[in-house]
C-alpha cells in the first residue's frame, strides 16, 4: 500500500472503475471504490448498470443508457485524467462499445478488464451476443485482462481445465490485442491456487495455498481494482500483480459476513482490531 506523505494541495494517483453498482456493497463499483481507497488512491466512477442484490444472489439489474455512459466517460476523462481505468460488469454488446470508443476517445491508459460474465449466485452479468465485441473491441485497448478460467475459456474458445489450458487460452487472448493476461486459478480444486499470468512474451505462475472461505463475493472486483490502484501508483505489470495477489488474499484471511450468504473479503485486513 502506498504510505508515502503527500505534499497538501497535490493531485492525487485517481483510477477510475467502469462497472455495475452492488447494492449489497460486496462487487462491483463498491469493491473497487474500498479497493481504491486502501491502497491510498483516488477513486473516479462510471457506471454501467445498477442491480438489486444482497449476499444470497443478484434479484434484478437495470442498465443505464449508452448516451448516460458516454457523459459519465466524458466528465470523469477530462477533468480527473485516470491513471488506471478498471472495467467491470458491461452488461451487452452496446455498452461493450461505447466503452470502448470511450477509452479511445480519451486515450485511457492502464487498462485492466476483469470480464465479468457470471454472478456468485449464477445470475448472467453479460449477454452471449457481447462475447464477439469484448474480443473485437475492447481486448486490443487492455493492458491487462484477468478472466477466472470459465470466462478464459469462453472468450478463448477452448476448454481450461489444467495449467497448460490456461496458459494457451491466455496465449489466445494475447493474439486479440491484450497486452497481457491473468488467467485466475481459483475455481480449479485442490489444496493450491495457480493463477497464470503472460505478459505476451513470458508466462509465469502464482501459486498459494488455497484459502477456505466463503468470503468470495466479490474477489474478482477486488483483484483487478487493486492492480489497476498499483498501476495508478506507478508499478510495474508484475509488481502490480503479485501485489494485489497479496492483498486479495489478506482480505480473504478475514473474511467478513454482512448477510446470509457469501462473505466478502476484508477491504482493509491490516487496520481492524
Amino acid at each position: 500500500m502506498n504510505k508515502t506523505p503527500r505534499a497538501r494541495g497535490a493531485r492525487p494517483p485517481t483510477a477510475v472503475s467502469i462497472a455495475a453498482s452492488d447494492s449489497g456493497g460486496g462487487a462491483g463499483i463498491q469493491a473497487d471504490l474500498l479497493t481504491f481507497a486502501a491502497h491510498g488512491v483516488y477513486g473516479a466512477t462510471v457506471l454501467t448498470a445498477g442491480t438489486a442484490q444482497n449476499t444470497l444472489g443478484v434479484r434484478a439489474v437495470e442498465p443505464f443508457s449508452t448516451r448516460f455512459l458516454k457523459a459519465q466517460l466524458d466528465a470523469v476523462f477530462e477533468d480527473l485524467r485516470p491513471r488506471a481505468t478498471k472495467i467491470g460488469m458491461l452488461v451487452d454488446g452496446a455498452r461493450v462499445v461505447a466503452v470502448a470508443r470511450g477509452l479511445r476517445r480519451h486515450r485511457a491508459e492502464n487498462v485492466v478488464l476483469d470480464p465479468v460474465m457470471i454472478a456468485k449466485s449464477g445470475a448472467r452479468l453479460l449477454s452471449p451476443r457481447a462475447l464477439g465485441a469484448l474480443r473485437r473491441e475492447l481486448l486490443p485497448l487492455c493492458d491487462l485482462v484477468t478472466p477466472n478460467i470459465p470466462e478464459a475459456a469462453a472468450l478463448a474458445g477452448i476448454p481450461v481445465e489444467t495449467v497448460g489450458d490456461a496458459r494457451r487460452a491466455a496465449g489466445l487472448l494475447a493474439d486479440l490485442g491484450a497486452r497481457a493476461v491473468l488467467v485466475k486459478g481459483g475455481h480449479r480444486r485442490g489444496r493450491e491456487t495457480r493463477d497464470v499470468l503472460f505478459d505476451g512474451r513470458f508466462f509465469a505462475e502464482i501459486a498459494a495455498p488455497r484459502i477456505p472461505t466463503r468470503a468470495t463475493h466479490g474477489t474478482g472486483c477486488t483483484l483487478s481494482a487493486a492492480i489497476a490502484a498499483n498501476l495508478a501508483l506507478g508499478r510495474s505489470l508484475e509488481d502490480a500483480v503479485v501485489r494485489a495477489v497479496a492483498y486479495l488474499r489478506a482480505g480473504l484471511a478475514r473474511g467478513l459476513f454482512p448477510g446470509r450468504g457469501f462473505g466478502v473479503p476484508d477491504h482493509f485486513p491490516g487496520q481492524r482490531m
